[in-house]
């Protein structure tokens, strides 16, 4: 630590203090000696962590995330108190048969929990190879469809965004809602979860677009969106689209064909401010979409940047975040403190992202705030909820 602390570093330290507490809802308590669902552990001793990252695969994406998953994690281990942390780093390649193998050799090393591997495929992978020894893993992947059992999914899901986002559109008196969405899996996957929101969030859904993910399907389909919303009398269009792929030529041609952004506001499943330059379209001026607490994860950069001299790298959160979390649970003195009832207890942790809780089914729920892009700047409308109340928010 550092001997003078900046207002930065202050900040920081306030969230370090949040980061290593987890509040334990008292309707939920977590009896003392259950093992079910996981290891049993002294907490009084070091417990040992494996870290899944996807080096060594040749791609030096992998190795450039690889490393930032490493450095939080270990950045993590340092900023707890009272808990020791041994964590012990694994190459997977990003292969599910390397990341299986790593898995099992973590286990023989002694490993308590996995954190990570990246890649759907390989957590998938890692999860059965350690079943049936009682260990948990947390994935950094959002791929719901891979979670339960012994794996959770640590990566915000679809399924957070389209319910914080079809929340506050109903709030706003937004409640007929049309669905453009990529004909690939993801695609398909998050115009469920914004139907799957709509249901519970009093919304109606007046019609679904689904196109091929080519320039020739996406402006095919720009017609066939605005007989839609015109049919459906739409409040609201929600598009499953990110900047690197449609979402740039629909925000452009879309108002160009009369479906115009004053009458029918334009919601996004992914994040229209990454790029920083994406923000410049004027298809995507006052757009909604949602986005972790942007001051957590501002704290954590400026946190990392302090220690490493770099940003870190757009998911590396996710490995501080979970060895936070063991290490606010193993404080609590427990043995059973990383055990599946433990890991979802409902009160959730503070994350680098803001509060996160891990739930029964694998998956997660995330606080997020709801922001817009309003002269081309990122511009948060309803801030991030600090903590769970009740279900949900």
């Amino acid at each position: 630590m550092f001997a003078v602390l900046s207002s930065r570093r202050k900040l920081f330290a306030h969230i370090v203090a949040l980061l290593s507490m987890v509040w334990v809802a008292a309707c939920e308590p977590v009896a003392l000696g259950t093992t079910a669902g996981g290891p049993s552990i002294d907490p009084s001793e070091p417990i040992a962590v494996a870290l899944l990252v996807p080096r060594g695969s040749g791609n030096a994406g992998d190795d450039t995330l690889s490393d930032s998953l490493e450095k939080s994690a270990r950045l993590a281990a340092s900023d707890l108190e009272g808990v020791k942390i041994d964590l012990r780093v694994y190459g997977t390649a990003g292969n599910p048969a390397m990341a299986q193998q790593a898995a099992l050799q973590a286990v023989s090393d002694g490993a308590k929990i996995i954190l990570g591997p990246v890649y759907a495929e390989s957590a998938n992978a890692v999860a059965v190879a350690v079943a049936n020894k009682g260990v948990n893993v947390l994935s950094f992947s959002n791929n719901s469809t891979i979670a339960g059992g012994n794996l959770f999914i640590l990566g915000n899901t679809f399924d957070s965004s389209a319910s914080r986002l079809l929340r506050y559109a109903a709030q706003q008196g937004k409640r007929r809602i049309a669905i453009a969405h990529d004909g690939n899996v993801p695609g398909q996957l998050g115009a469920q979860a914004i139907q799957k929101a709509a249901a519970t969030s009093g919304s109606t859904v007046v019609g679904v677009v689904d196109y091929e993910l080519s320039q020739t399907g996406v402006i095919g389909a720009v017609p066939r969106i605005k007989e839609m919303v015109t049919a459906g009398t739409a409040d609201a269009l929600f598009l499953t689209a990110n900047t690197a792929g449609a979402l740039p030529i629909l925000g452009q041609l879309l108002p160009e064909q009369g479906v115009s952004p004053a009458e029918v506001q334009f919601v996004g499943l992914s994040r229209w401010d990454i790029p920083a330059q994406a923000m410049e379209l004027p298809g995507l001026q006052g757009g909604w979409f949602a986005l972790p607490d942007p001051t957590m994860t501002a704290a954590f950069s400026s946190r990392y940047q302090e220690a490493y001299g770099t940003v870190p790298h757009a998911i590396g959160g996710l490995a501080y975040d979970g060895v936070a979390a063991i290490g606010a649970l193993v404080r609590q003195g427990k043995s059973n403190a990383l055990t599946a009832a433990a890991l979802t207890q409902g009160a959730g942790f503070q994350g680098t992202g803001g509060v996160f809780r891990l739930l029964s089914d694998g998956t997660n729920e995330r606080g997020l705030a709801v922001a817009t892009i309003r002269d081309k700047q990122l511009v948060v409308i309803d801030p991030a909820p600090k903590s769970f109340g009740g279900i949900g928010f």
